[in-house]
């Protein structure tokens, strides 16, 4: 997909993204004793990852993601609210690239497999092939299935005379000993 310059397109691309690619733009930068440890640089916000705001008013808050809504790209932070005027306490919707995660959740065994994918992308190593695509077994051949002609308006009009191709097969030396044999 080539890049595109106009401010309008980028933001009808971005509002009308599905959600596979909101979850990548969701993405935050890892703190660096994170980056350090785990050989990259941002991942994608989930909830229950802890994260320190970056910008903003409430700069240096860190809390708990509470609640991450793809909808409208913005996460909350628990902590993170302001009050009404008649007191009650809403939460504040944070964009995700003014976040810094600090310490990620890992109860899903799905980004735990991804992290390790990511770190062995960050270091080169080649990915590894499991056991069962290493000893496939060699693909029957397929068999080729007769093509089927598409009737033409002469060929509807008379009635269907039956074509009949068949190909002379060579005979085995058996057979030909049979029909000398008959023929006697």
């Amino acid at each position: 997909m080539d890049a595109v310059t106009k401010p309008g397109l980028q933001r009808k691309r971005l509002f009308q993204a599905p959600l596979h690619a909101r979850h990548k733009q969701f993405s935050a930068p890892l703190s660096p004793e994170l980056k350090k440890s785990r050989g990259f640089n941002a991942i994608p916000l989930r909830k229950g990852d802890t994260v320190r705001v970056m910008r903003g008013d409430r700069k240096g808050i860190e809390g708990k993601v509470g609640k991450v809504d793809y909808k409208r790209y913005r996460i909350t932070v628990d902590g993170v609210t302001r009050e009404k005027v008649d007191g009650t306490a809403i939460p504040v919707l944070i964009h995700p690239s003014k976040v810094m995660i600090i310490n990620l959740n890992l109860d899903d065994k799905w980004r735990r497999d991804l992290l390790d994918r990511k770190k062995r992308k960050a270091k080169g190593e080649a990915r590894e092939k499991p056991r069962e695509a290493a000893e496939k077994k060699p693909k029957a051949e397929k068999t080729k299935k007769p093509r089927v002609r598409k009737k033409t308006a002469e060929a509807e009009e008379e009635p269907e005379k039956k074509k009949t191709r068949r190909r002379a097969r060579k005979k085995t030396e058996k057979e030909e000993e049979e029909k000398e044999t008959e023929g006697e």
